[in-house]
């Protein structure tokens, strides 16, 4: 289905589902649940408040709230008022957050009492969602405005790495989501079917997890931690009963390993963010041959995903295709001149069709460099990623043509860490890299030449750039170097970087001896790091630690010591000691609890 025969675009294909199904589940966070005709009935009264304050076409509305039944309904809403959605992520420095709210125009940001004020906004820019009860109450009269008719119509805003220093924002159309959302070759979706919506709203897999399930009759289940831990996911997954799930390649990696009981309940499950482990995808098929598993390849400027390839037993032992084109997305592999490759043969794949971006906001120079007429294919994006194509055009990945690098999911270009730390002042020069010490993970490494024979500390350079730049754009790992080596052209040889060892913080005199709570969590934190953690004042952070590790050690911990920490607590308490402290209130408290129900 075109995106130009759909009226009212996704919008126009929810309250059609309501019309036909609206007694039907469309979105429950486990304690909100909202049947569609609720659904549509509350983003409508929603869509008439935002229009009294302005909303409009061409209207920038910022979001700033965490995933619930009423943060999908104000999504919902800001498009029936004919606005565009602006994503913001809690987690992010309110310098970063200032900055994409100016570049963006926005005027309005709707979002949760607490982090709107947190985010230092102006109450008269604001709208809380927080305190209107759901559902319940008259339709307010709001109608689909009539933009959503235009496939070109602005939806989303979403923000990526730049390497300018300055972060991009993705504008993509109503149009691109529609033909995701439609296309009758995608993963099967319907009534019946129950979707897991656990990404980030900044995050394109959230475009995917939220608006394909409820275009088509499916239900939207909330995963309602903020930075939901492998238990929580899959006690979320079992107690939703849901069928379908998308996850990032690393976090699959990860549950695969531990043959994670989450992919025996599901039916359909798309993975993709980085290079897929045929390995692992053939572990998780022999044990659940059940599993619909799929691996996609798509950016944001593609609206999520491009390709798409349904693993089987004829994928082999090597790494698995990204499959080919589909929906109203197309693809060309070309060489440097933009000619076409034969099969086989290493190109660039360039992305056209519906599904197209309109470009960078306010980057007119770089929307003109990504963005090409190509004679023969129309307008289409470079993607900057080489890859063969079979003789029946399924895809494979090779890799970057440029420095461009994908970090658990995480797009980052790293001139925008690099423009960051030589803000710093005891910073020459700097260059980011990404060493790969194991198959399952991948450490952005930074590394800096000082300036005026400093030797800066890298807790105060990990701080300096923790206050610009969002958690994933942070080094884990540092190295400090006299210069920094150069090919024979004069650029920084990233390749021999790449190859040289990190340094450790100096410890501070000799260790302290660690209880045996703290040589427990010391044990966990050791596998995941991959080397000997020995004080208890050590800093996950400062030891190259990262939010995916973190659920490594949070798994370990539940199965060695049987307790559960969720991700706030573990970086509530970073240090081995903090843990251990946590931990053993945490067993305390389990023991008493008997006593205390028997009273």
């Amino acid at each position: 289905m075109s995106s130009q025969l759909i009226p009212g675009g996704v919008p126009g294909l929810i309250a059609r589902q309501a019309e036909v199904r609206p007694q039907a589940l469309a979105v429950s966070d486990g304690t909100t649940v909202l049947t569609y005709r609720q659904f549509v009935l509350e983003a409508r009264r929603l869509a008439a408040e935002l229009a009294a304050r302005g909303v409009g076409p061409g209207s920038a509305v910022g979001l700033l709230a965490a995933r619930s039944a009423r943060q999908v309904v104000a999504q919902l809403a800001v498009w029936w008022a004919g606005g565009h959605l602006v994503p913001l992520d809690p987690a992010y420095p309110r310098t970063r957050t200032e900055g994409m709210l100016a570049d963006a125009g926005v005027r309005l940001t709707l979002g949760d009492k607490a982090l709107l004020a947190g985010a230092g906004l102006a109450e008269e820019r604001t709208f809380a969602l927080d305190g209107s009860e759901l559902p319940g109450g008259a339709l307010a009269g709001a109608a689909p405005h009539p933009a959503l008719d235009d496939p070109r119509a602005r939806a989303l805003l979403l923000y990526t790495s730049g390497s300018t220093g300055r972060p991009k924002g993705v504008e993509l159309p109503h149009g691109a989501i529609a033909d995701l959302v439609t296309a009758p070759d995608a993963v099967p979706m319907g009534p019946g079917d129950r979707m897991l919506y656990h990404s980030p709203a900044t995050f394109d897999a959230s475009t995917y997890e939220l608006w394909v399930p409820l275009a088509n009759g499916a239900a939207v289940m909330i995963s309602p931690a903020d930075r939901p831990t492998p238990e929580e996911l899959a006690r979320d997954v079992e107690r939703f009963g849901v069928s379908a799930a998308f996850l990032t390649t690393a976090l699959f990696h990860h549950l695969a390993a531990r043959q994670s009981r989450i992919f025996g309940v599901l039916r359909t499950l798309v993975v993709g963010g980085e290079a897929l482990s045929g390995q692992h995808a053939r572990t998780v098929l022999r044990a659940f041959p059940w599993l619909d598993l799929r691996n996609a390849y798509g950016p944001t400027e593609a609206a999520t995903m491009t390709t798409l390839h349904r693993l089987g037993e004829d994928d082999g032992d090597g790494p698995p295709p990204i499959g080919r084109a589909f929906g109203g997305a197309r693809t060309a592999v070309l060489d440097e001149h933009l000619g076409p490759v034969p099969p086989g043969a290493r190109g660039e794949l360039w992305i056209g069709g519906a599904r197209l971006a309109l470009g960078y906001l306010g980057q007119p120079e770089l929307t003109a460099e990504r963005f090409r007429e190509i004679p023969g294919h129309g307008r289409m994006y470079r993607s900057g990623d080489l890859v063969t194509a079979r003789p029946d055009g399924t895809l494979d990945f090779h890799g970057r043509a440029d420095g461009q690098v994908k970090v658990r999911g995480f797009r980052i270009e790293p001139d925008e860490v690099e423009h960051a730390l030589r803000r710093h002042p005891a910073v020459a020069e700097a260059a980011v890299v990404v060493r790969r010490p194991g198959q399952e993970d991948a450490a952005l490494t930074a590394c800096v030449v000082p300036a005026d024979g400093q030797r800066p500390a890298t807790a105060a350079l990990r701080d300096h750039l923790a206050e610009l730049l969002p958690a994933h754009l942070v080094p884990t790992a540092w190295t400090l170097l006299e210069a920094l080596p150069l090919t024979a052209t004069g650029k920084v040889d990233r390749r021999a970087l790449a190859g040289t060892a990190a340094e450790q913080a100096p410890a501070d005199g000799p260790a302290a001896p660690l209880t045996p709570l703290q040589q427990a969590v010391a044990e966990a934190w050791a596998r995941a790091l991959d080397r000997p953690v020995d004080r208890p004042e050590a800093d996950f952070l400062a030891e190259g630690g990262h939010s995916l590790m973190a659920m490594w050690v949070v798994d370990d911990l539940r199965e060695d010591l049987g307790v559960e920490l969720s991700l706030a607590d573990f970086f509530g308490h970073p240090t081995v000691a903090g843990q251990a402290a946590l931990i053993e209130r945490s067993l305390l408290a389990a023991a008493d609890r008997p006593a205390e129900d028997t009273r």
